[in-house]
């Protein structure tokens, strides 16, 4: 795995805010092969969804509250938030400011301490680490503490695609895991990952 730390940091940067500065779906599509990383883990964005203020899966679509505000503030920032009481879900705060937008990061393929994300998550299967949204976070190690700080300064760091990740193949679907404005195609994957929280194409 040193060796490939070497490799990315040669080719990649963290992302600055341009890059999120714009549609939430097209930073959604444009992060599938990008690198995650944070307290000595990380992995290729192999899954992402969008979601935006103008409809009602997202969590801006109630508009500014306390746990919103994230998402309106300023694009490349961490929205970290709890689901079902349980999981912290990371998301790429995307568009301009004001605009409710983020791209959630629900599964990588893990690269990076790889030890680490295993007595974290307390499983041994590779493929187990981080194939979901809350999978990830838990191998991680990504916290409700780290909710609003820049992904391209840290601790959590979002770098560009690495060379072996330039021209990845990706395929869009319906979101999942939701019940409200499922028809939009706003889940993108790495064709062919096997690292993906449910296999990619049509709901």
């Amino acid at each position: 795995m040193a060796g490939w730390a070497v490799v990315r940091r040669m080719v990649s940067h963290p992302l600055g805010r341009e890059f999120y500065e714009r549609d939430v779906v097209e930073v959604a599509r444009d992060l599938i092969g990008c690198v995650v990383e944070h307290d000595g883990a990380s992995g290729v964005i192999v899954e992402t969804e969008a979601y935006h203020d103008s409809e009602p899966a997202c969590h801006a679509f109630a508009g500014l509250t306390p746990r919103t505000a994230t998402l309106f503030g300023p694009p490349g920032r961490a929205y970290v938030y709890r689901s079902y009481g349980v999981h912290a879900m990371l998301n790429a705060v995307s568009e301009e400011e004001g605009v409710g937008a983020a791209a959630l990061i629900r599964a990588l393929e893990p690269v990076e301490g790889i030890s680490g994300m295993r007595a974290r998550r307390g499983v041994e299967r590779l493929r187990d680490l981080c194939s979901g949204p809350g999978k990830l976070t838990q191998a991680l190690g990504v916290s409700l503490g780290l909710n609003g700080v820049d992904l391209a300064s840290g601790p959590v760091l979002i770098r560009s695609r690495p060379a072996a990740w330039q021209d990845v193949a990706i395929v869009a679907g319906p979101r999942i895991g939701i019940t409200k404005a499922v028809e939009l195609p706003w889940r993108f994957c790495a064709a062919g990952s096997r690292f993906l929280s449910r296999r990619a194409g049509p709901a």
